[in-house]
């Protein structure tokens, strides 16, 4: 239970920090919503990996570069899963607000992200004595 409070924490700090970043880029810079969510998934990605790695889920006895890789490689599929949810309401709703397509896209993901991140990322190597 431990971990999903702190998950549900890591991922509302994550969905704050990219739809801020997506409305500060928005609104300051010449970018549009599909190249502006890029940057602003980036910005959450790297926000909640250090949460989850200090706080959600025990560090799983490998390298940061190794782990780092692995949250990577899980973030970019939810990223893509995310964005693609996203684009496709954007698309398919013309009207919608970006920041609205941002909750419902990142709802979508949130189990992927939480299943690869407990089981591939931070799950002990399987020749580890804490397994």
């Amino acid at each position: 239970m431990r971990k999903l409070f702190f998950f549900g924490i890591a991922g509302s700090i994550g969905f704050i920090v990219d739809a801020g970043v997506l409305i500060l880029l928005l609104h300051f810079t010449p970018l549009d919503p599909f190249s502006a969510r890029i940057f602003a998934i980036a910005a959450a990605m790297f926000c909640t990996w250090m949460i989850n790695r200090n706080f959600t889920f025990q560090k799983g006895g490998r390298s940061v570069a190794k782990e780092g890789m692995r949250y990577g490689s899980v973030g970019i599929t939810s990223a893509l899963i995310n964005y693609t949810v996203y684009s496709g309401l954007l698309i398919q709703f013309s009207e919608l607000r970006p920041v609205f397509a941002v909750v419902i896209a990142s709802a979508v993901a949130t189990i992927w992200s939480y299943v690869g991140y407990s089981k591939f990322v931070f799950a002990a190597p399987k020749n580890s004595p804490e397994k």
